[in-house]
């Protein structure tokens, strides 16, 4: 999925979940805009691709404040999709983008309806929090915790866009889903997501630019 604006959370046009390291999207970067920049990634020693972070032995050290586990870095990129919306994505709470509500939804009907989506790798568990900071602060929220039980066939941007469809097909009025676009920043799927299109048929509004985007990608990668 590419963003089609630019700005600090949309600098670049890429995937949500675009699988490079930092120093392999600075290759992209300086190759798609800046080429004269005079650039040196150093490579890691020891790590490969398929690696996850708790199989490198190394201390987790939180990327961001609300960053706190392994799993709300790979739930991320599905739930943090809809934080500029009218929601608690769990900031404020012991689990931020674990636990996911606000205060006018019904967290059994979100959760049922959730569930029947059958996402892989994913559980989903009605919950009530109350956020000490951010969205909601200090108000009860009634919501959804996702545990995430097959991290290898889990896909978390199809968590995002299921969760955007149900909870516009829920609360089309209290979700605003205009601010959507603030982290989508693709018109299209947007418009479908309101529509109540299928996860299949909004996957396919972006598929030919996945497929641009990987032969770019190829020639950016320092770790095979």
């Amino acid at each position: 999925m590419l963003n089609a604006e630019r700005s600090f959370t949309a600098w670049h046009e890429l995937p949500l979940r675009h699988g490079m390291t930092v120093g392999e999207l600075a290759k992209l970067f300086v190759m798609e805009r800046a080429p004269a920049a005079d650039l040196n990634v150093v490579a890691c020693a020891g790590w490969q691709r398929d690696m996850w972070f708790d199989e490198t032995a190394l201390p987790w050290t939180n990327p961001s404040p609300n960053m706190r586990s392994l799993s709300a870095a790979l739930l991320y990129p599905g739930v943090g999709l809809l934080e500029f919306c009218n929601v608690s994505v769990g900031r404020g709470t012991d689990r931020p983008f674990e636990m996911f509500g606000a205060p006018y939804m019904d967290d059994a009907r979100l959760a049922s309806a959730m569930a029947a989506a059958n996402l892989p790798g994913l559980r989903v568990v009605p919950v009530h929090f109350t956020p000490n900071a951010s969205v909601f602060k200090g108000q009860e929220c009634k919501g959804v915790q996702f545990i995430v039980t097959d991290r290898q066939n889990f896909a978390p941007v199809d968590l995002g866009i299921v969760l955007a469809t149900t909870l516009h097909s829920l609360y089309p009025r209290d979700l605003k889903t205009e601010k959507l676009s603030r982290l989508l920043a693709h018109p299209a799927t947007l418009d479908a997501i309101r529509a109540g299109k299928s996860l299949t048929e909004i996957k396919t509004l972006w598929a030919k630019d996945r497929e641009r985007f990987a032969e770019v990608r190829d020639r950016c990668l320092l770790y095979r």
